[in-house]
């Protein structure tokens, strides 16, 4: 077994030294090996050092699954560097932000991110690696960085920005400690090395993509970069690639099934299929089964906050013996070993159904503003529970915001205690929606509701009263401030909200008012 190093950057090393001429990458039609790869990423070190006149401490990554993004990640890390992803597609003045507010010194961008790195940058130089084939900017010679690694595992890896309530997003800095314990059992438990084909079918902004390549890169498998159409034909991908560990969110399942790509039978050199990022329901499960036959299905959980996922449930390989949930998903199962978890009512009671509470290795050390850890944090000796004033301690426990219930011994996700959804694995507060949608000189008020769309998923709508504005102002106004899975599918002018005996906004009396239930 591979068991990776103090940092993420050591552990990709050590790789390379056993399997320097194993394939690491392979992206848009080109293959790298594990050594063609370190190459790479010791030269566009140097440049980075160049444009920056020294090693940058934080490196904002406008990149979308293009060679330029995974050269340009572990470019970082060489560098000691944190990582910051940051989604192409999202507007300039929301990146602006986000590189202040997390340090952001360089700026590495692809063909798809650099309009908006431009447009953002300011006085953060912005190095532009094109996609087009007869650049190959990775075959310009360029000076190999060659002072020795300095990074260490209480640095931060990466900082990963999620959706917040107030209309800030919340930064969340995962260090390589935090990591280390995850990998090294997501490893094992898969059975990851040589000769293994990892899927990778997340954007960088979403942290399901660490799991795919760093258990990759740290065991000597070769991480297989799914092309955008590949999401609407995962058969295709997983057999013309040799596919052999998957990993994405469930509405994928819902997706191939509208398009009637998935066909019983139709993936059988598949092994391992994993879920995470939002319920995957029992339909789901059996339709993937049933077309990956040998392949052994797992269900995860976990929230950015306590590294990529903390809970695993491998559905039994007869169907006759699959489980019965309360809300007709799969479990979410239990803790990895190295982890705590406990569920908390809402008087401070731990039992059998509460609020999800997880602390050890993996968890975060708070976010990236302090003051957002407010909340967020709990002490629980096992008989009382006591809110953490103050930056969080190593045995406080993260309150995971989802309520969960032990139900034959398996945990199973029921949902969220707030305003927070998760839409194709993106965890969003409806409030920042809310808070976007307010800015309209003319909106008086409003309010998003995420309600079923069939199939598994959900769908958004803002429903809003005002004197006279129209939809597409509203959408033009949430384009330029949010990501595009942040949008609202349908909007709704309404007269007023009705209100409930405690003088709240009624959202199911709201929904069923305008014909949404």
């Amino acid at each position: 077994m591979s068991t990776a190093g103090p940092t993420l950057y050591q552990g990709f090393t050590d790789t390379v030294r056993r399997h320097p001429d194993a394939p690491a990458l392979r992206v848009a039609g080109h293959e790298l090996t594990y050594a063609e790869l370190l190459d790479r990423v010791e030269r566009l070190a140097g440049r980075l050092v160049d444009l920056h006149g020294r090693p940058p401490r934080v490196v904002g990554l406008c990149a979308s699954r293009s060679l330029a993004a995974y050269v340009g990640y572990l470019a970082a890390l060489r560098l000691a560097a944190t990582v910051v992803p940051l989604g192409p597609d999202t507007p300039a003045e929301r990146i602006r932000r986000t590189c202040a507010h997390a340090g952001v010194d360089a700026l590495i961008a692809d063909d798809a991110g650099r309009r908006v790195a431009d447009e953002a940058a300011g006085p953060v130089g912005v190095l532009h690696l094109p996609d087009t084939p007869e650049h190959r900017w990775y075959d310009v010679p360029a000076e190999r960085w060659t002072q020795a690694y300095a990074g260490g595992p209480d640095d931060v890896a990466y900082t990963l920005f999620t959706s917040g309530s107030t209309g800030t997003p919340k930064g969340v800095p995962v260090r390589h400690r935090n990591l280390t314990p995850y990998l090294a059992h997501c490893i094992e438990a898969y059975q990851v090395g040589p000769g293994s084909r990892l899927s990778q079918t997340f954007e960088l902004t979403f942290d399901p993509s660490v799991f795919d390549m760093f258990v990759a890169w740290l065991s000597g498998a070769l991480l297989v970069v799914a092309a955008p159409g590949d999401a609407l034909a995962p058969v295709r991908y997983v057999n013309d690639n040799g596919i052999t560990h998957w990993f994405s969110v469930p509405s994928v399942v819902s997706l191939a099934r509208r398009l009637r790509s998935l066909r019983p039978g139709s993936m059988p050199g598949l092994r391992w299929s994993l879920f995470a990022g939002e319920q995957l329901t029992l339909t789901q499960a059996r339709a993937w089964a049933d077309a990956a036959p040998g392949s052994t299905l797992e269900n995860l959980y976990g929230p950015t906050e306590l590294t990529v996922t903390c809970t695993r449930y491998q559905l039994p390989a007869d169907p006759a013996r699959w489980p019965r949930t309360s809300n007709d998903t799969v479990p979410i199962g239990r803790i990895h070993p190295h982890l705590e978890g406990v569920l908390l009512a809402a008087d401070g009671v731990a039992g059998d159904d509460g609020e999800l509470c997880v602390r050890g290795s993996q968890r975060f050390d708070g976010y990236l503003d302090p003051a957002q850890n407010h909340g967020r944090f709990v002490d629980h000796d096992g008989r009382r529970t006591t809110p953490v004033d103050g930056p969080p301690g190593p045995a406080s426990w993260y309150r995971t915001g989802d309520r969960v219930r032990r139900e034959d011994g398996e945990l199973v996700h029921l949902g969220r205690l707030d305003d927070q959804v998760k839409i194709h694995g993106y965890r969003i507060e409806l409030g920042e929606i809310e808070s976007v949608l307010r800015r309209h000189p003319g909106v008086h008020d409003v309010v998003v509701l995420a309600l079923p769309a069939g199939a598994g998923e959900v769908e958004l709508h803002a429903l809003y009263t005002c004197d006279t504005v129209a939809e597409p102002a509203l959408a033009v106004l949430v384009a330029d401030h949010l990501p595009p899975y942040m949008a609202p599918a349908r909007y709704h002018r309404v007269e007023f909200f009705p209100v409930n005996a405690n003088g709240k906004v009624d959202r199911r009396r709201l929904a069923a008012d305008v014909g949404l239930v």
